[in-house]
């Protein structure tokens, strides 16, 4: 092959080179975009030493199980609308005080979230749901009480209550709250309450982030009982309230520490009243001593509290 001949082939070579390098190459096809449902769950149950009710006993002091679950839909990024049950087992009385009590509580709540920077809400409303409260038959059909036993309670006690739950988170570790409650009807008992209480969580820095500190302080109101409720009714017994059929209004408070790890948590926490025995009988119309108008139903408590929680991220 001469040099003529030789020039040519290479430069055909590197021409074709160079022409393929310039062609567009074929481009990857765009990923689908990922489409993120709006719907949520949470599902949970637990096991706690004492079912307490802002202080006050509702398991008799005893052991006691719940569940719960809740369905969610994110509205937004930041607003989520909610609606869910629960269940807790209960017991209002005792061998002194031994009418017929419920064995569960059966609540419904729902309502909406928001968040806005540091700043959160939760407004919603709850009821309270005594599915196999006893049946009446003194005085008025919608009370029940018995025979040589002090006391009067409402034959079912369901009632609601609508709240505001402000709260502000301070930094990653710490985070202050409000929590706001009114009743029309408190235990279905004809007096009206409020409840309004200050909340503070600290979660532990570095390797004991799974511990979080928690506190809450807070006061209940009370109103004046129906009038089936005031005074000494022919039979004897003695209502709920003080003498002017007012409940007392009282101090509530709770602090301790809570062990996560996955989606268990351990809670061992301590409350407390400033309720007298005396004014806890006044409140929930069941004695805890045979002479006397006395309960401990409102008695400063330790209370250990084991349970877990799943939303749908978990499941996955």
């Amino acid at each position: 092959m001469n040099k003529l001949s030789l020039a040519a082939v290479v430069l055909a070579a590197s021409a074709g080179t160079a022409f393929a390098g310039d062609l567009p190459s074929a481009k990857a096809a765009p990923a689908a975009p990922v489409v993120v449902s709006p719907w949520d769950f949470d599902i949970g149950a637990g096991l706690t030493s004492d079912y307490l009710f802002r202080g006050i006993t509702q398991s008799n002091h005893q052991p006691s199980v719940a569940a719960h679950g809740e369905l969610r839909y994110n509205w937004t990024a930041d607003y989520q609308f909610y609606v869910g049950v629960s269940g807790e087992s209960i017991k209002f009385t005792n061998n002194i005080f031994p009418v017929g009590s419920p064995a569960m509580e059966l609540d419904g709540f729902g309502g909406v979230r928001g968040t806005h920077g540091a700043f959160s809400f939760d407004l919603g409303a709850i009821g309270y749901g005594y599915p196999d409260s006893p049946e009446g038959t003194r005085i008025d059909p919608r009370y029940t009480s018995t025979a040589g036993v002090i006391g009067l309670a409402p034959r079912n006690p369901t009632f609601f209550e609508i709240y505001f739950k402000p709260s502000y988170a301070v930094n990653d570790a710490l985070s202050l709250g409000l929590n706001v409650f009114y009743t029309p009807s408190y235990l279905n008992t004809g007096a009206d309450g409020e409840y309004l209480s200050g909340t503070v969580k600290y979660t532990l820095p570095g390797q004991l982030s799974a511990f979080a500190l928690s506190g809450e302080f807070g006061h209940q109101w009370l109103g004046k009982l129906d009038s089936v409720y005031t005074g000494n009714n022919p039979d004897g017994y003695v209502y709920l309230g003080d003498t002017n059929g007012k409940l007392p209004d009282y101090n509530y408070w709770n602090a301790g520490v809570a062990y996560t790890w996955k989606f268990l948590t351990l809670d061992l926490r301590y409350y407390g009243t400033d309720l007298s025995r005396t004014a806890a009988y006044q409140l929930v119309g069941i004695p805890t001593t045979v002479n006397g108008n006395k309960s401990n139903y409102a008695d400063d408590r330790f209370v250990a509290t084991l349970s877990f929680d799943l939303t749908s991220k978990d499941l996955k």
